[in-house]
């Protein structure tokens, strides 16, 4: 079952082609009958350090925070009657949000020696896999996420060496 992708942000801060690129390989990356959507928003220090803060009672900045909306979906088919009041006014299944801080993903590419491109895109893909499940709280997890977020980047052609 292969899914068609959306992503909805609002901003300039991401090009058109960069999020047509990550909806293309994130297609097919979750067995759906249904269009999967996410949200993706870029914000300034302040604004994630007060989600961080309000939502996970942590007071500082991050790099990212997701916004699960459905629970204990990862590596579980979607299925359109499993969720029938979670579909959007356009017929997707929104799966949740993803908040980047702009500043603090420019100051991690440098310190990481690689491109804002590669880092604020590294950024939005483990986030994308938050809101699907994934976590990396243990050594498997965390292994079987930098997994999954090399293969998507991989698709965009995104290396570590960008």
């Amino acid at each position: 079952m292969k899914n068609n992708f959306r992503i909805y942000y609002d901003g300039e801060e991401f090009p058109e082609e960069n999020v047509r690129a990550l909806e293309r390989a994130m297609d097919g990356f979750v067995r759906s009958d249904i269009p999967l959507a996410v949200e993706l928003v870029f914000t300034a220090e302040a604004e994630i350090r007060r989600l961080n803060r309000e939502l996970r009672e942590t007071d500082r900045v991050t790099d990212v925070l997701s916004f699960p909306a459905l629970d204990e979906i990862k590596g579980k088919a979607l299925e359109r009657k499993a969720f029938p009041c979670d579909i959007d006014e356009e017929g997707n299944l929104f799966i949740g949000s993803v908040a980047v801080c702009v500043k603090r993903a420019k100051e991690q590419a440098e310190e990481y020696g690689h491109s804002y491109h590669r880092e604020l895109h590294y950024l939005l893909v483990h986030g994308i896999l938050h809101c699907l499940g994934y976590d990396h709280e243990t050594e498997t997890e965390k292994s079987e996420m930098r997994e999954k977020e090399e293969c998507i980047l991989g698709k965009m052609g995104i290396t570590r060496d960008e």
